[in-house]
């Protein structure tokens, strides 16, 4: 049985504005940059003293497709667009219509990959903390979301933890893009968690880089090997056959960045472990650097090309998958996603396939095996709490499906909801309503007005025409 015990003190209150955005992902950079351009007076919470999130502490990269399944039409643009444009001015990034499906920048997959988008870490670090500021947003680096502040049936706040001590930020809306509901979680609302037949969740992965890989040499030999379905499939089934590779992968996840002998590495996986669980996210780093080592060292000593590959770095957090699902005022659902199903309140467009690692065993990822069709949507209502006022929640924690979940969970359709959320709020204060209240038409006119896509029926009608 645990232990509890009361603890009680006075603690400071900051106006943090009209809307409050916690986390600073791509969810939460695109909401506090929706917000603050749409007349808001907004605050951004972030844990790290830097803004990115899976884009730079995850060292999670490329960016998965902005793209239809088929590559042919770029569906989210937007913030997600003018920070890639961004990145790409300065060097640091490359836009997606250069990277058809297969190549090195995607993995070598097909399915699922035509269309990502290459970045440095650093670049983006840097060129989301301008845009951020130039909107106007209001940054507090450093500061971890302990609890939420609830009154009367709405969240007007967080109690954020600091070198600062325990503080109130108190503010009308607040946009939860922590990427695990914690706001919303931590203030009642009723959520979901893993799949449906015993709750368990996809996998961790802790991402690395590595230097000095010959690219010839792996290109040369990935190309030579059809039949292999993901990179080095044959010489990892070997690896694993002699216990000289001991990750529960059937191949290697990598993707050439645009640096030269430079690849971002995806394949630790870290089974049967709980994002919000504190003790759960310590040991997937401990487990996730003793895999490193192990992937490194079969590397070298098997894999064609990095015979002389050195590590360049670990991500500073495990990256994560999958934790709380908000239970909203609509739930998107695997059928959603393959009937293209067509709503009234769409904010955005989406391609990227359904992508779950199985919470036990090596199988899963890009398979297509779960259908989706070449564009599908997600409506307003799945970022709206059910039964929560004051609180919007933006990214994969979203109202859906533990399938439908694992298709919209990557960093692209993240920053889409996150524009969606963060304008919603702004529109919520100027109207003096709550979120669920929001006009869907004006919300839907000012994303397009903003370089949103939601289709080409809201590009050619004109305001009001709908």
């Amino acid at each position: 049985m645990t232990q509890t015990m009361h603890y009680e003190r006075e603690i400071s209150v900051i106006d943090a504005g009209d809307v409050l955005v916690v986390g600073g992902g791509p969810g939460g950079i695109a909401a506090a940059i929706s917000s603050a351009r749409n007349g808001a007076r907004t605050t951004l919470v972030e844990r790290f003293g830097y803004l990115g999130g899976n884009l730079t502490a995850g060292l999670v990269g490329p960016c998965m497709t902005s793209y239809s399944l088929d590559g042919e039409t770029q569906l989210i643009k937007g913030v997600f667009e003018e920070m890639v444009e961004r990145m790409e001015a300065v060097g640091g990034a490359a836009h997606p219509r250069n990277f058809p499906a297969g190549s090195p920048e995607a993995g070598f997959i097909s399915y699922g990959h035509a269309r990502v988008t290459p970045f440095d870490p650093e670049t983006a670090k840097f060129i989301a903390l301008d845009m951020v500021r130039e909107a106007g947003v209001k940054v507090r680096f450093h500061t971890f979301v302990a609890d939420a502040i609830v009154e009367d049936g709405a969240v007007t706040g967080v109690v954020a933890a600091s070198k600062s001590g325990l503080e109130a930020l108190k503010a009308q809306i607040t946009v939860d893009c922590s990427a695990d509901a914690d706001v919303a979680a931590r203030a009642g609302a009723a959520y979901d968690k893993g799949r449906d037949e015993d709750g368990l969740l996809q996998p961790m992965t802790l991402f690395f880089r590595v230097k000095n890989v010959n690219n010839k040499v792996v290109e040369e030999y990935i190309t030579s090997h059809p039949d292999d379905f993901r990179p080095f499939e044959s010489l990892v089934r070997q690896g694993r056959e002699s216990g000289e590779f001991p990750i529960p992968r059937k191949g290697i996840g990598m993707y050439r960045t645009g640096e030269e002998g430079v690849w971002r590495i995806n394949t630790t996986r870290l089974h049967r472990l709980d994002g919000t669980n504190a003790e759960d996210l310590t040991q997937g780093e401990i487990d996730g650097r003793e895999q490193v080592r192990a992937i490194l060292k079969f590397m070298r000593n098997r894999l064609p090309g990095f015979e002389n590959a050195e590590l360049l770095d670990t991500a500073a957090t495990v990256g994560v998958r999958e934790t709380r699902r908000i239970v909203g005022e609509y739930q998107l659902t695997l059928d959603d996603l393959g009937s293209a199903r067509e709503f009234e309140d769409v904010i955005a467009l989406c391609g990227y396939p359904v992508d779950i690692h199985s919470p036990v065993d090596d199988s899963g990822g890009t398979d297509g095996k779960l259908k989706t069709a070449n564009i599908y949507q997600i409506p307003y209502r799945s970022l709206v709490p059910k039964e929560m006022n004051g609180l919007l929640v933006a990214g994969r924690s979203l109202s859906a499906t533990h399938e439908a979940q694992a298709a919209v969970r990557v960093m692209p359709p993240v920053f889409a909801m996150g524009q969606a959320a963060g304008t919603a709020a702004a529109l919520a204060i100027e109207y003096g309503v709550e979120p669920r209240a929001v006009p869907v038409p004006q919300l839907q006119e000012m994303l397009v007005r903003q370089k949103a896509y939601l289709g080409e029926k809201y590009e050619r009608q004109p305001a009001g025409a709908r």
